[in-house]
Protein backbone atom coordinates (compact mmCIF):
# COMPACT_ATOMS: atom_id res chain seq x y z
CA UNK A 1 0.00 0.00 0.00
CA UNK A 2 1.10 3.55 -0.69
CA UNK A 3 2.78 5.01 2.47
CA UNK A 4 0.55 8.12 2.52
CA UNK A 5 -2.60 6.04 2.03
CA UNK A 6 -1.45 3.67 4.75
CA UNK A 7 -0.85 6.55 7.18
CA UNK A 8 -4.34 8.00 6.58
CA UNK A 9 -5.90 4.55 6.99
CA UNK A 10 -4.15 4.04 10.32
CA UNK A 11 -5.15 7.43 11.70
CA UNK A 12 -8.73 6.86 10.51
CA UNK A 13 -8.79 3.50 12.29
CA UNK A 14 -7.84 5.30 15.51
CA UNK A 15 -10.56 7.89 14.81
CA UNK A 16 -13.22 5.18 14.40
CA UNK A 17 -12.08 3.47 17.59
CA UNK A 18 -12.41 6.74 19.51
CA UNK A 19 -15.78 7.37 17.86
CA UNK A 20 -17.05 3.96 18.97
CA UNK A 21 -16.20 4.69 22.59
CA UNK A 22 -17.71 8.24 22.33
CA UNK A 23 -14.35 9.93 22.89
CA UNK A 24 -15.33 12.95 20.80
CA UNK A 25 -12.43 15.13 21.98
CA UNK A 26 -9.93 12.64 20.55
CA UNK A 27 -12.08 12.34 17.42
CA UNK A 28 -11.90 16.10 16.83
CA UNK A 29 -8.12 16.10 17.21
CA UNK A 30 -7.68 13.15 14.86
CA UNK A 31 -10.12 14.64 12.34
CA UNK A 32 -8.03 17.81 12.09
CA UNK A 33 -4.98 15.65 11.40
CA UNK A 34 -6.85 13.58 8.82
CA UNK A 35 -7.96 16.68 6.92
CA UNK A 36 -4.36 17.86 6.68
CA UNK A 37 -3.21 14.43 5.46
CA UNK A 38 -5.94 14.36 2.81
CA UNK A 39 -4.52 17.51 1.20
CA UNK A 40 -1.62 15.37 -0.04
CA UNK A 41 -3.92 13.31 -2.28
CA UNK A 42 -4.08 14.91 -5.73
CA UNK A 43 -6.97 12.62 -6.73
CA UNK A 44 -9.38 14.41 -4.40
CA UNK A 45 -11.55 17.40 -5.35
CA UNK A 46 -11.21 19.91 -6.83
CA UNK A 47 -8.39 18.53 -9.01
CA UNK A 48 -9.62 14.91 -9.37
CA UNK A 49 -6.33 13.84 -10.94
CA UNK A 50 -6.10 10.26 -12.22
CA UNK A 51 -3.65 8.46 -9.96
CA UNK A 52 -2.99 4.73 -9.41
CA UNK A 53 -4.75 4.86 -6.01
CA UNK A 54 -7.49 7.34 -6.97
CA UNK A 55 -10.43 5.05 -6.20
CA UNK A 56 -9.02 4.02 -2.82
CA UNK A 57 -8.18 7.61 -1.89
CA UNK A 58 -11.60 8.93 -2.93
CA UNK A 59 -13.39 6.15 -1.05
CA UNK A 60 -11.36 6.73 2.10
CA UNK A 61 -11.81 10.51 1.95
CA UNK A 62 -15.56 10.14 1.47
CA UNK A 63 -15.76 7.82 4.47
CA UNK A 64 -13.76 10.29 6.58
CA UNK A 65 -16.00 13.23 5.72
CA UNK A 66 -19.13 11.18 6.35
CA UNK A 67 -17.85 10.40 9.82
CA UNK A 68 -16.98 14.10 10.24
CA UNK A 69 -20.59 15.09 9.51
CA UNK A 70 -21.94 12.59 12.04
CA UNK A 71 -19.35 13.75 14.60
CA UNK A 72 -20.54 17.36 14.21
CA UNK A 73 -24.05 16.18 15.12
CA UNK A 74 -22.77 14.23 18.11
CA UNK A 75 -20.98 17.30 19.47
CA UNK A 76 -23.94 19.53 18.46
CA UNK A 77 -21.85 21.90 16.31
CA UNK A 78 -23.97 23.19 13.43
CA UNK A 79 -21.15 25.30 11.96
CA UNK A 80 -18.90 22.24 11.76
CA UNK A 81 -21.76 20.31 10.19
CA UNK A 82 -22.09 22.88 7.40
CA UNK A 83 -18.33 22.94 6.72
CA UNK A 84 -17.97 19.17 6.69
CA UNK A 85 -21.10 18.66 4.59
CA UNK A 86 -19.87 20.97 1.85
CA UNK A 87 -16.49 19.23 1.88
CA UNK A 88 -18.31 15.91 1.51
CA UNK A 89 -20.83 16.97 -1.13
CA UNK A 90 -18.46 16.73 -4.17
CA UNK A 91 -17.96 13.04 -3.38
CA UNK A 92 -21.69 12.56 -3.98
CA UNK A 93 -22.12 14.84 -6.99
CA UNK A 94 -18.82 14.56 -8.90
CA UNK A 95 -17.73 10.94 -8.50
CA UNK A 96 -20.62 9.18 -10.24
CA UNK A 97 -19.23 6.33 -12.30
CA UNK A 98 -15.99 6.38 -10.32
CA UNK A 99 -17.21 5.31 -6.88
CA UNK A 100 -20.15 3.08 -6.00
CA UNK A 101 -22.97 4.89 -4.13
CA UNK A 102 -22.41 5.30 -0.42
CA UNK A 103 -25.04 3.77 1.91
CA UNK A 104 -24.69 6.93 4.02
CA UNK A 105 -25.49 9.33 1.16
CA UNK A 106 -29.25 9.70 1.60
CA UNK A 107 -29.17 9.70 5.43
CA UNK A 108 -26.65 12.56 5.31
CA UNK A 109 -28.48 14.45 2.54
CA UNK A 110 -31.70 14.11 4.54
CA UNK A 111 -29.87 15.31 7.65
CA UNK A 112 -28.73 18.42 5.78
CA UNK A 113 -32.30 19.12 4.66
CA UNK A 114 -33.43 18.83 8.26
CA UNK A 115 -30.69 21.26 9.34
CA UNK A 116 -31.85 23.84 6.78
CA UNK A 117 -35.42 23.43 8.02
CA UNK A 118 -34.37 23.92 11.64
CA UNK A 119 -32.46 27.08 10.66
CA UNK A 120 -35.51 28.32 8.71
CA UNK A 121 -33.49 28.43 5.47
CA UNK A 122 -36.47 27.34 3.38
CA UNK A 123 -35.18 28.66 0.04
CA UNK A 124 -31.95 26.67 0.43
CA UNK A 125 -33.98 23.66 1.52
CA UNK A 126 -35.86 23.68 -1.79
CA UNK A 127 -32.68 24.36 -3.77
CA UNK A 128 -31.01 21.29 -2.29
CA UNK A 129 -34.17 19.27 -2.87
CA UNK A 130 -34.31 20.27 -6.55
CA UNK A 131 -30.77 18.96 -7.04
CA UNK A 132 -31.81 15.44 -6.03
CA UNK A 133 -33.12 12.91 -8.55
CA UNK A 134 -36.86 12.16 -8.45
CA UNK A 135 -36.14 8.67 -7.14
CA UNK A 136 -34.56 10.19 -4.02
CA UNK A 137 -38.00 11.29 -2.80
CA UNK A 138 -38.84 7.64 -2.19
CA UNK A 139 -35.94 7.27 0.23
CA UNK A 140 -37.20 7.29 3.85
CA UNK A 141 -34.61 9.87 4.94
CA UNK A 142 -35.44 12.37 2.19
CA UNK A 143 -39.17 11.68 2.48
CA UNK A 144 -39.04 12.36 6.22
CA UNK A 145 -37.48 15.81 5.68
CA UNK A 146 -39.96 16.71 2.91
CA UNK A 147 -42.98 15.70 5.00
CA UNK A 148 -41.64 17.69 7.94
CA UNK A 149 -41.28 20.80 5.79
CA UNK A 150 -44.83 20.41 4.50
CA UNK A 151 -46.21 19.98 8.03
CA UNK A 152 -44.21 22.98 9.26
CA UNK A 153 -45.47 25.23 6.44
CA UNK A 154 -49.07 24.08 7.01
CA UNK A 155 -48.80 24.82 10.73
CA UNK A 156 -49.49 21.17 11.55
CA UNK A 157 -47.21 21.34 14.57
CA UNK A 158 -48.58 18.17 16.12
CA UNK A 159 -47.25 16.20 13.12
CA UNK A 160 -43.88 17.91 13.46
CA UNK A 161 -43.55 16.97 17.12
CA UNK A 162 -44.81 13.42 16.66
CA UNK A 163 -42.30 12.89 13.81
CA UNK A 164 -39.53 12.65 16.40
CA UNK A 165 -40.78 9.20 17.30
CA UNK A 166 -40.33 7.95 13.73
CA UNK A 167 -36.93 9.34 12.74
CA UNK A 168 -35.33 7.22 10.00
CA UNK A 169 -31.83 7.54 11.47
CA UNK A 170 -30.49 8.03 14.99
CA UNK A 171 -28.52 11.14 14.02
CA UNK A 172 -31.78 12.95 13.23
CA UNK A 173 -32.78 13.18 16.91
CA UNK A 174 -30.56 16.24 17.59
CA UNK A 175 -32.15 18.37 14.87
CA UNK A 176 -35.61 17.04 15.66
CA UNK A 177 -35.20 18.24 19.26
CA UNK A 178 -34.19 21.68 17.99
CA UNK A 179 -37.18 21.75 15.66
CA UNK A 180 -39.51 20.68 18.48
CA UNK A 181 -38.21 23.55 20.62
CA UNK A 182 -38.78 26.01 17.77
CA UNK A 183 -42.34 24.75 17.32
CA UNK A 184 -43.14 24.88 21.04
CA UNK A 185 -41.74 28.41 21.33
CA UNK A 186 -43.94 29.48 18.43
CA UNK A 187 -47.03 27.92 20.04
CA UNK A 188 -46.12 29.45 23.41
CA UNK A 189 -45.77 32.92 21.91
CA UNK A 190 -49.19 32.66 20.24
CA UNK A 191 -50.80 31.27 23.41
CA UNK A 192 -49.72 34.09 25.70
CA UNK A 193 -51.10 36.63 23.22
CA UNK A 194 -54.38 34.80 22.67
CA UNK A 195 -55.23 33.87 26.28
CA UNK A 196 -55.04 35.39 29.72
CA UNK A 197 -54.69 31.93 31.20
CA UNK A 198 -55.08 28.25 30.39
CA UNK A 199 -55.79 25.26 32.57
CA UNK A 200 -52.79 23.03 33.05
CA UNK A 201 -54.48 20.25 31.11
CA UNK A 202 -55.17 22.57 28.15
CA UNK A 203 -51.67 24.08 28.26
CA UNK A 204 -50.22 20.61 28.32
CA UNK A 205 -52.34 19.64 25.33
CA UNK A 206 -51.54 22.76 23.30
CA UNK A 207 -47.81 22.53 23.96
CA UNK A 208 -47.96 18.76 23.45
CA UNK A 209 -46.40 17.59 26.69
CA UNK A 210 -47.26 14.19 28.08
CA UNK A 211 -46.91 15.06 31.78
CA UNK A 212 -47.31 17.95 34.21
CA UNK A 213 -43.63 17.66 35.10
CA UNK A 214 -42.55 18.29 31.50
CA UNK A 215 -44.81 21.34 31.30
CA UNK A 216 -43.50 22.73 34.60
CA UNK A 217 -39.90 22.22 33.57
CA UNK A 218 -40.52 23.94 30.22
CA UNK A 219 -42.15 26.94 31.92
CA UNK A 220 -39.40 27.22 34.51
CA UNK A 221 -36.62 27.08 31.89
CA UNK A 222 -38.17 28.96 28.97
CA UNK A 223 -40.96 31.16 30.39
CA UNK A 224 -40.30 32.02 34.04
CA UNK A 225 -42.62 35.03 33.65
CA UNK A 226 -45.60 32.67 33.43
CA UNK A 227 -47.36 31.75 36.68
CA UNK A 228 -48.77 28.40 37.69
CA UNK A 229 -51.45 28.62 40.36
CA UNK A 230 -54.86 27.15 41.11
CA UNK A 231 -54.44 24.55 38.38
CA UNK A 232 -53.88 27.15 35.65
CA UNK A 233 -51.06 28.80 33.73
CA UNK A 234 -51.35 32.61 33.77
CA UNK A 235 -49.78 34.79 31.07
CA UNK A 236 -50.55 38.22 32.54
CA UNK A 237 -46.99 39.01 33.64
CA UNK A 238 -45.70 38.17 30.15
CA UNK A 239 -48.20 40.61 28.62
CA UNK A 240 -47.25 43.35 31.11
CA UNK A 241 -43.55 43.05 30.30
CA UNK A 242 -44.10 43.22 26.55
CA UNK A 243 -43.87 46.71 25.06
CA UNK A 244 -47.17 48.04 23.79
CA UNK A 245 -46.88 49.02 20.14
CA UNK A 246 -49.52 51.52 19.12
CA UNK A 247 -50.62 51.59 15.49
CA UNK A 248 -50.18 55.13 14.08
CA UNK A 249 -53.69 55.19 12.61
CA UNK A 250 -53.87 58.91 11.68
CA UNK A 251 -50.45 58.80 10.08
CA UNK A 252 -51.40 55.79 7.98
CA UNK A 253 -54.68 57.41 6.92
CA UNK A 254 -52.91 60.62 5.87
CA UNK A 255 -50.31 58.65 3.89
CA UNK A 256 -53.05 56.66 2.13
CA UNK A 257 -54.96 59.84 1.20
CA UNK A 258 -51.78 61.45 -0.13
CA UNK A 259 -51.05 58.36 -2.25
CA UNK A 260 -54.61 58.53 -3.64
CA UNK A 261 -54.19 62.21 -4.56
CA UNK A 262 -50.88 61.52 -6.30
CA UNK A 263 -52.41 58.63 -8.26
CA UNK A 264 -55.32 60.88 -9.29
CA UNK A 265 -52.89 63.47 -10.65
CA UNK A 266 -51.03 60.83 -12.65
CA UNK A 267 -54.24 59.52 -14.17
Amino acid sequence: MDPQLNEVSQVFARFKAAFTRNDFSTCSDLLSRLKVLLTKFSSLPPSFQQTPNAVQELTLARDIYEHAVVLSVKIEDQDAFERDFFQLKPYYTDTCGVLPPSPQEYPILGLNLLRLLVQNRIAEFHTELELLPASALENPCIKHAVELEQSFMEGAYNRVLSARQTVPHETYVYFMDLLAKTVRDEIAGCSEKAYDYLSISNAKKILMFSSDEELSRYIMEEHPEWEIKNGCVYFQKAKETQPCKEIPSLQLINQTLNYAKELERIV
